[in-house]
Order: C-alpha cells, then structure tokens, then sequence
C-alpha cells in the first residue's frame, strides 16, 4: 500500500522544480533569432542579470550547465601554467578545482572538514606565505551542495586583503543566487558563476557569469580564452556574438519569465523565504536528531546553508529513507553525494518552494522514519510548523 499517487514532490537540490509560468512561458513556437523580440529579450536580460549578483560589472549567458560556467570563468581570466587556490568545502569546490587542472592551471587544495565552512584564517595564512604571488586566483563555492555549507565570502575578501594578495576571488554561486545574500560588489568579489537550474527556477542548460572591471582587465592578457567562451567576443555588436551562436532560446523565455517572477516577489523577499523555509527544516531535523540515528552534517548553526539541509544518517544506509519517500510517498529527496555518498540524505529547500512543500517533503521523511523504525525525536514537522506560525504573521 502507498499513498504516493499524486504530483511528485521533488526536494533534490537541482534540477529545482519548474514554476508552472516558467514552464508556460517556454511553450511556444520559435521565433527570429537576428531581429525584434529575441534582441530586446537578450538586452533586457543582460540588463537585469547584474542586478541579481549586485554587481555594476558585466554579466553573460552561455548555452551550459554550472560545469560550462565554470569553464567561462575560467578560460576569460587564468593562462597556462597560472596557479589557482581552490578553498575545499564539499565535491563542487574540488570538482571546480579539477576542471581547471585538466585546463593547464596548476591547482592547490587548502583542505578543509567536510562539516565546517573554510576557514578564513587558514586562507590569509597560505597567502601570506605566497610571496611572490604565484597564485593567480581563488576559487570557492558560496553554498556547496554536496556538504550543505555556506561559506562567509566577505570574510574570505578580509583574509585576501590582509595578506595583501592580489589574486581574483572567484565564486560559485550556483546553489546560492537567488537563495542568499550575495552582494558581489559590496564583497569584492572579481568573477561570479551560476546556473540556471536551482535558485533561478528554470531547466539546466544555461550557465551566468558575472566579472567586474579588474577581472575584465585581467582578461586582455588571458591565454586560455576560446572562441566560445570568450567575453572580448561575447561583448561583439552583433546578437550572434552573445551566444556564440544560436541561443538556447526557450530557456531564454524561461529564465527571462523566471527573473520576472523574483522581481516582482523582491529579492530580499525572496532571500527571506528560503531563510524561513530552511529555518524550518532545521527545526524538524533538530528535533529527530534526539533520537541519535540522525545529525546535520554542518555541525556550526551559522555555517548551514538556507539552499539545503545534508542530514548524516550515522552507520545507516539511506537508500532505505530515500526509497520510502519516494515509493510511499511520492516525495524524491536528495541523496549523498562524494565523501558523504552512501552516508547522508539532502533536503532541498530551494527555487519555487513554499511552506506546504517543505512541510510536505518533511512530513514524509519523519513517516519514513516511524515505518522503518529508525530512531528519531518525534514532533519534527510540528517543530517546523511552530516556528513558521511564529515567524510568519497573521
């Protein structure tokens, strides 16, 4: 017996799930490509897309995943034989790093707990040991999704200026734009990267990079840009060059939909809404935890991100959790992934979500856990409940 018939419920930290408006706005014919509607449609995004890094400096689009943005990043700013210092804080920072080791760029990892975010400290020290300033750029990720953390990117800036390093600082905000505070100018950030599919609310295939002036100007002298990559030719008078090509136009129509619907709901809103949601998570999974077969895998409050919340499941297999929800229940939750597969569960809370579906998605994991007679705290989802009836006012 299941009572899993119904809309799936898909709490994976990307692809997020579509709004209904998104989806709506991509069924549609195609349409000229070299005139009209697609040239204000590609200005106006390229207009408004620096508005959600907060940044004065440049944004571009490309036809890619997070992976492709991370390569634009790349390519645009480092040369052969530069020197990168990846900050590790779950698989997507090293992955990031391992992309730009196959590029010709000599990588160094600063290690780091899987369960903490990078330390600040530890950053300044390794630059002020780095007297000649081999290292060219920093690479980190503002929220990892495969540990959970968010990492204090204002703090990591202090650590580069006070080691007095000149090295760009690169950041992955693909689990964070549209989700947290990222504020890349205020921050001194150089090069920001995201992806359309998880806080931006549209299907992969489009990849965003952001740079500001420095960056730019670093760029001129770049020996790694390609055609397609290339910002120089992306900045190209002709439509073409935007896209290098043809544009992925319907997800276009989707993300230009999708950025609509964050501006008129606000950003700030926006960024409330998940730290309520995430909040909430946090309450339900603190309350199983008493059970000790459970624990969040950030141990530091502040260190958790409000994208995802990765719950370690202490000597147990999760496949048994996951499998509950999803054939029960109908509810896909997000499964562990590099040092934590096998390990730990994930819990998104990101994109086009609301109190119902979290509390949904929550409501189905403490069912698994009773069914399956997994140790746990009861009163989870009341927990979750109680706070958001607290914090969100009549």
């Amino acid at each position: 017996m299941t009572v899993a018939n119904g809309r799936v419920f898909l709490s994976i930290p990307g692809p997020t799930n579509i709004p209904d408006a998104v989806i709506q706005a991509m069924t549609r014919p195609a349409i000229d490509l070299y005139t009209g509607e697609m040239l204000g449609l590609t200005e106006g995004l390229l207009n408004d897309l620096p508005k959600l890094f907060r940044t004065k400096g440049r944004a571009y689009i490309y036809a890619a995943n997070g992976h492709g943005g991370w390569e634009a990043a790349l390519t645009n700013v480092l040369s052969r034989g530069d020197k990168v210092l990846v900050l590790e804080s779950g698989r997507f920072a090293i992955g990031w790093g391992e992309m730009a080791k196959t590029m010709g760029v000599e990588t160094e990892l600063l290690p780091q707990d899987i369960r903490r975010a990078v330390d600040p400290a530890a950053v300044a020290e390794r630059l002020a040991k780095d007297k000649g300033h081999s290292i060219k750029a920093i690479l980190v990720v503002q929220i990892d999704t495969a540990s959970g953390v968010v990492n204090d990117i204002p703090a990591i800036r202090k650590a580069i200026d006070s080691a007095k390093h000149p090295a760009l600082l690169m950041v992955d905000t693909v689990a964070s734009l549209g989700c947290m505070p990222f504020e890349m100018d205020a921050w001194g950030v150089d090069v920001a990267m995201a992806g359309s599919q998880k806080g931006l609310m549209t299907p992969p295939g489009i990849a965003l990079v952001a740079a500001n002036a420095r960056a730019r100007e670093v760029h001129k002298t770049a020996n790694l840009r390609t055609n397609y990559w290339d910002w120089t030719a992306r900045e190209g008078n002709e439509h073409y060059n935007k896209y290098c090509g043809t544009p992925p136009m319907h997800t276009v129509f989707g993300l230009r939909k999708a950025i609509d619907m964050i501006f008129a709901e606000g950003l700030d809103n926006v960024i409330r809404r998940h730290a309520l949601l995430a909040e909430a998570t946090r309450r339900a999974v603190s309350r199983w935890e008493e059970g000790q077969a459970l624990a969040m895998n950030i141990v530091n409050p502040a260190e958790r991100s409000n994208s995802i919340t990765n719950v370690l499941t202490m000597n147990r297999d999760p496949k048994i959790i996951l499998d509950y929800c999803h054939e029960k229940c109908g509810v896909v939750v997000g499964h562990g992934i590099g040092q934590l597969s096998g390990k730990a569960f994930r819990i998104a809370h990101m994109g086009h979500t609301n109190a119902p579906m979290v509390l949904g998605t929550l409501g189905a994991i403490e069912m698994a856990l009773k069914a399956l007679k997994i140790p746990h705290g009861s009163g989870g989802v009341s927990a979750a409940i109680d706070y958001l009836g607290q914090e969100v006012a009549a």
